[in-house]
């Protein structure tokens, strides 16, 4: 054992070594959180990243459905992390699936669990985590990705079930079935019989829609920004010309996750993606009549929308947390108002 007292000088190898390591910790650390701030890539196109935790919750699965045994770690500003509030609770799950709501700013540690803005819980899961990193690193003490909500976590085995919401909101809509009443357990979100058209919608509203306003928001390139935000609102036209026959939902006469999915990209479009993404080739409420009805009527007559949206964590966010793109983090006053009253 080395002894306490022992001349500096013959402890220079096992210091330097001990630095060296350390430094090596910080630089990996620095090269992490500039990693989770740095959202374009060297030719300028966005790419979102591949969620890392893909497990499911399912009877006779590693993770059984049970009480008290999950939590939902979301943004309300985020529209990933939004799919999977409004599908908790339209199955009814609040008392099966309790949520942590970060603080709505982002900064380069990731998502927080402040608690000094309304509607922000902090963590109700352990009570001392202090971002949704230390989440991460408990489930993965090597994990060198992003951040990202949603989460579902695990308590029994205090661990990351899932991160990839498209898979979050298809497993919540059955796996809890068994502890929610019967009204609730016969909802389904993705009905065999739609599921092809489901599918094929979904494929292209998030590669041109619901990613499209980040690529085109976070290009740092004119050719990478132009490459993006001219298919959106060519998705836009698309979907305009789908809801022009009147109806209230896009597949099938009934809600489905078609409607979830797109909703959350939907209803945030004028107030931060026109503006803050540079999406203005049109407005939701002034140039897609027939899109501007349908969110209108699902934030207006359906309380799972309706509750799920703040626009006052959406607007914070996306103007406070993005420096790169609005450096004086200035959080504009409208439009007004957020989204436009449902007509009779």
């Amino acid at each position: 054992m080395l002894s306490a007292f022992r001349p500096f000088a013959k402890n220079t190898s096992i210091t330097t070594a001990r630095n060296t390591a350390f430094n090596i910790s910080v630089m990996s650390q620095q090269k992490q959180d500039n990693h989770i701030t740095k959202w374009a890539s060297e030719d300028g196109q966005f790419r979102r990243q591949v969620s890392s935790f893909r497990d499911e919750i399912k009877k006779a699965g590693k993770f059984e459905p049970e009480k008290d045994r999950y939590a939902l770690v979301v943004s309300l500003a985020c529209p990933w992390a939004h799919r999977t509030l409004i599908v908790r609770q339209l199955k009814g799950l609040e008392e099966v699936l309790p949520v942590s709501i970060v603080h709505p700013f982002m900064g380069e540690k990731g998502w927080s669990f402040d608690k000094d803005f309304p509607g922000a819980t902090g963590d109700l899961i352990y009570g001392t985590s202090q971002h949704v990193r230390d989440l991460y690193f408990k489930a993965h003490p090597d994990y060198n990705a992003r951040f990202t909500v949603p989460i579902i976590w695990d308590k029994k085995t205090e661990t990351i079930v899932n991160n990839e919401s498209s898979e979050i909101i298809r497993f919540l809509n059955h796996a809890f079935d068994d502890l929610v009443p019967e009204d609730k357990k016969s909802l389904d979100f993705y009905p065999e019989e739609l599921r092809g058209e489901i599918d094929s919608l979904n494929e292209w509203v998030y590669d041109k829609v619901n990613n499209g306003v980040y690529k085109s928001g976070f290009a740092t390139t004119q050719e990478a920004y132009e490459s993006n935000v001219k298919p959106l609102f060519e998705s836009l036209d698309r979907l305009e010309k789908i809801l022009s026959d009147g109806r209230d939902y896009l597949v099938g006469g009934r809600l489905t996750e078609a409607d979830i999915r797109l909703y959350t990209t939907i209803v945030r479009f004028d107030p931060v993606y026109v503006g803050h993404f540079k999406c203005n080739l049109g407005t939701i409420r002034h140039d897609y009549p027939h899109l501007n009805r349908w969110q209108k009527k699902l934030y207006w007559t359906e309380p799972a929308f309706n509750d799920t949206t703040d626009f006052a964590h959406i607007k914070h966010h996306y103007y406070r947390s993005h420096p790169q793109i609005n450096p004086t983090r200035i959080v504009p006053a409208g439009p007004v108002p957020d989204i436009e009253p449902l007509q009779k």
